[in-house]
C-alpha cells in the first residue's frame, strides 16, 4: 500500500513500524459548536483508512483527542478561547459545553458510520502527562519561561518547517494569519506549552503545575495523548490540511525533542471541503451541519457517498446540486443491487472470480487511498462477468470499508413497494433507476427527457405521481 506522506511529499510505501500492527492518531474536535460537515469530510476519509487497514489484515489501534482546554481561536497563541467563547454564547460551564458538544459530534459520526476510534481522550484528563513532558522539555533546553509562560524554543531544532519551505521573511509578523507578535518570545515561531497570563481573568479550567496556576497550550495535548496510548513511535497521524502548519509542525518539534528520534513516520491530510465562495469555516458564517443535511431530507450517507467519489487530496466543493446529484447516483447504485437480490439468493459465490474482483478494489485503495477509483470498481462489479452471488458477495466486502449500508438499503428499497404493490424485486429496481433518471433530467430541465420515461413507466404498466414526500409509483 503507498499513501501520500506529508512529510516527503511522495506517496511512499507504508510499512509500519511494527509488523502486522498500526498505530493512529486522529486530531479530535474542538468541542465548543457543532461540527460543519467540512470538519467531517476529513473524519470520513480517516475512518475510511482505518477500515481499509483492517480489511488489507493489519491490527489497527487508533487514538483520537477531545479537544476541551487550551485552544485559542488563532493557532499563533493568540485569541479568545474557543472554549470559552462557547460557554459565554450558551451561558454553560466549559464542561458542560464540552459534554453537549461531545455527545452531538459522536451522533454526528454515528449518522455518517464513522467508527469511533479504540480510544477518545478529552485533553482535560491528561493535565499531569502533560505537566511531565513540559518539565523534561524546561530540562533538556528546548523550553523556556517568559512573561509567565512557558513557550517551546523553535531555535534549538536543525529544522522546524518540516512540512513547507517556509522562509523567514514569509513568516513576518502581519504576513501570515495567525503570526502575530509576542514579546515574550525569543522567536517568532515559538509557542505556548503552558499558559500562566492568560488574557482572560475569567478563564475557567486552571489546574496547579510548577510553572504557576494555568493551562495547557493546544498543540502539547495531541503528543502526550498519542504517546501515552501509542508509545514513542506512531504510525500514521491523521488531520485535516489546515492542521499541517502550525499544529502538526509543533508536534512533531515538542515530540522529537522530548524522546529524542522520529516520531511519526507517515502523516495523512485531508484536504479542505470548498463551497463556491471558499473554504468552508465556522467564522465565515458557512454552517452546514449533519442536522441540517437531514432537516433537508438528505440520508447521512449520501454526504459520504459525495466524499468517497473524490480523492482525499483534492479539495471538494460543496453545493446542494452536487449532492441531489450524488443522492441520485446512489439511489441508482441500489436500485441496480437491488435487482441481483432475487438471483442471488439461487446462486453461489464463485470463490476465484470474487478474488479477482476484490483486486480491483484493493488496487485501487492501494493507491494512495483512492476511494474514487475504488467506487469506480464498485460499478465495474455490477457489469463483472459473475453471478449474482458473487457480485454480491464483492459488494459486500468492499462495503466493509466504504460503509455505504448498500446491501441493507437495496433490501429496504425493495420491500416496501413488493409488499405494497405485489411487484417483483427486478421490476422495483428497474422502476426507480427510471425514476432516478427523469429526475435528473428535470434538474437539466431537459422536460421533454422527464416526459419519455413517465410514458415509457406508463406503457409499462407503472404509474407514477409526484407527491411533497416524493415520487409514488403502482401497477395499473
Amino acid at each position: 500500500m503507498k499513501l501520500y506522506n506529508s512529510l516527503t511529499r511522495q506517496k511512499d510505501e507504508f510499512i509500519p513500524h511494527e509488523p502486522g500492527k498500526v498505530s493512529m492518531y486522529t486530531c479530535g474536535p474542538t468541542v465548543y459548536h457543532f461540527a460543519h460537515i467540512g470538519n467531517l469530510r476529513s473524519y470520513i476519509m480517516e475512518d475510511v483508512l482505518e477500515r481499509y487497514l483492517r480489511y488489507a489484515g493489519y491490527d489497527v489501534t487508533r487514538v483520537m483527542n477531545i479537544t476541551d482546554v487550551g485552544h485559542l481561536s488563532s493557532d499563533g497563541d493568540t485569541g479568545e478561547d474557543k472554549m470559552l467563547k462557547g460557554a459565554k454564547r450558551e451561558k454553560k460551564t466549559v464542561l458542560e459545553i464540552a459534554k453537549f458538544y461531545t455527545d452531538a459530534f459522536f451522533e454526528d459520526c454515528k449518522a455518517l458510520n464513522i467508527k469511533t476510534p479504540d480510544v477518545v481522550q478529552p485533553a482535560t484528563g491528561c493535565i499531569d502527562e502533560f505537566i511531565h513532558t513540559i518539565t523534561v522539555l524546561l530540562e533538556k533546553g528546548y523550553a523556556y519561561e517568559a512573561g509567565g509562560n512557558i513557550y517551546f524554543d523553535t531555535s534549538k531544532l536543525k529544522q522546524y518547517y518540516v512540512f513547507n519551505d517556509f522562509e523567514e521573511e514569509d513568516l513576518a509578523v502581519g504576513v501570515r494569519e495567525g503570526v502575530e507578535a509576542d514579546s515574550n518570545k525569543r522567536n517568532k515561531a515559538d509557542f505556548v506549552l503552558w499558559f500562566t497570563k492568560s488574557k482572560f481573568d475569567d478563564q475557567e479550567l486552571k489546574w496547579d503545575s510548577p510553572f504557576g496556576l494555568g493551562y495547557p497550550g493546544w498543540h502539547i495535548e495531541c503528543s502526550c495523548i498519542s504517546m501515552k496510548y501509542l508509545g514513542e513511535y506512531l504510525d500514521i497521524h491523521c488531520g485535516g490540511i489546515d492542521n499541517a502548519f502550525p499544529h502538526h509542525t509543533n508536534e512533531i518539534a515538542q515530540s522529537e525533542a522530548y524522546i529524542g528520534h522520529e516520531w511519526c513516520k507517515y502523516w495523512f491530510h485531508v484536504h479542505h471541503l470548498n463551497t463556491n465562495s471558499g473554504k468552508m469555516s465556522k467564522s465565515k458564517g458557512e454552517f452546514l451541519t449533519v442536522s441540517l443535511l437531514k432537516e433537508k431530507g438528505y440520508d447521512p450517507l449520501v454526504y459520504r457517498f459525495f466524499c468517497l467519489q473524490s480523492h482525499y487530496r483534492k479539495g471538494l466543493v460543496f453545493s446542494y446540486e452536487n449532492l441531489d446529484n450524488a443522492a441520485t447516483a446512489y439511489k441508482k447504485l441500489v436500485a441496480r443491487i437491488a435487482s441481483l437480490l432475487p438471483e442471488g439468493k439461487k446462486s453461489s459465490v464463485d470463490a476465484a472470480k470474487l478474488a479477482e474482483i476484490k483486486k480491483t478494489f484493493a488496487d485501487a485503495m492501494d493507491n494512495d487511498l483512492n476511494t474514487s477509483l475504488a467506487v469506480t470498481a464498485l460499478y465495474d462489479v455490477l457489469k463483472a462477468d459473475a453471478n449474482a452471488a458473487t457480485k454480491l458477495q464483492a459488494i459486500a466486502d468492499m462495503d466493509t470499508v466504504l460503509q455505504l449500508n448498500l446491501l441493507s438499503a437495496a433490501e429496504s428499497a425493495t420491500e416496501p413497494q413488493k409488499e405494497e404493490n405485489g411487484l417483483d424485486a427486478q421490476l422495483v429496481a428497474w422502476i426507480e433507476e427510471r425514476i432516478a433518471a427523469r429526475a435528473n433530467a428535470k434538474k437539466q430541465k431537459n422536460y421533454a427527457e422527464a416526459d419519455a420515461i413517465r410514458a415509457e413507466l406508463l406503457a409499462s404498466g407503472i404509474e407514477i405521481t409526484d407527491t411533497k414526500d416524493g415520487v409514488k409509483y403502482k401497477k395499473i
